[in-house]
């Protein structure tokens, strides 16, 4: 009995891993739910709040969470404060919507990582929720 949940795990972990994408693999976004009504989408130029927990594509094991904190993460879209996979993965996405982006490395950390939790190389898959949208010319 003890034997078979170890190989069980074992099954359900070998599942779950993915490799990495190449590393000059296209973005790929995933819209998971889109709101019926959209009086708005993010465009460059515009604040985003977002809430949003990222992990390894290649084992599943999270790395970051803003939800974690319970604190929405706020940064200008375009302006390159975020990751490239960002930057392109989170426009024309409408308030309330959630997308699974996932990264390949470079569009996220490239050949270095973050170390410690970002290895060099690494896939990441990012599931986001936009939650409010501040225009360029609304914040003047």
């Amino acid at each position: 009995m003890k034997w078979t949940a170890i190989l069980v795990a074992a099954l359900v972990a070998a599942v779950q891993a993915k490799d990495d994408l190449p590393p000059n693999a296209q973005l790929r976004i995933g819209v998971k739910f889109r709101p019926e009504e959209c009086t708005m989408k993010s465009e460059l130029g515009d604040t985003l709040s977002m809430h949003y927990t990222g992990t390894l594509r290649k084992d599943g094991s999270k790395f970051d969470s803003s939800l974690d904190r319970n604190q929405p993460f706020e940064f200008p879209l375009g302006a390159g404060r975020v990751i490239k996979g960002w930057d392109r993965g989170l426009v024309d996405m409408c308030i309330g919507e959630k997308r699974r982006l996932t990264i390949p490395s470079d569009l996220a950390y490239g050949d270095r990582g973050s170390p410690p939790k970002i290895p060099a190389k690494a896939t990441l898959v990012f599931d986001v929720e936009l939650l409010d949208i501040k225009r360029k010319n609304d914040e003047l």
